[in-house]
């Protein structure tokens, strides 16, 4: 399946010290950190260092210009364009299934080179696995 993101989208984020041990904990801290829930959208972003080492971000849709320096986070720019995506269902009883989805999606030869691997918690139970084309 694919989505269009039409406008870039600044996100606000919390390094994981460790991929994956410490994706909860990020997410948890960042939830901790921005208490204002309302009209946000929530995301996972992961990608190789210059190291072969995979980063993690846990992120949110800032609400306004500069509430990421107000809150001591920093940013991410995720990109607009079109995303290949998988979703994955009730991701908290199979978080394996997120792994597995993306393992699927970067088999694509068309994906962007300098792109990430993307979660979209779009609600409560449910997650898009996504990944941007070139």
């Amino acid at each position: 399946y694919q989505l269009n993101f039409r406008e870039n989208k600044m996100l606000m984020y919390v390094s994981a010290i460790s991929f994956p041990d410490d994706i909860l904990n990020a997410h948890q801290e960042l939830h901790t950190l921005v208490t204002e829930k309302n009209g946000r959208d929530y995301f996972g972003i992961s990608f190789p260092d210059s190291a072969g080492k995979i980063q993690y971000k846990a992120a949110v849709t800032q609400n306004y210009d500069g509430e990421a320096t107000a809150l001591g986070l920093k940013t991410y720019l995720l990109k607009k364009g079109i995303y290949n995506y998988i979703t994955v269902p009730n991701y908290k009883e199979d978080i394996a299934a997120i792994e597995k989805a993306f393992k699927i999606l970067l088999l694509n030869p068309k994906i962007d080179p300098n792109g990430a691997c993307v979660e979209w918690y779009f609600n409560d139970n449910d997650v898009k696995c996504m990944v941007r084309n070139q």
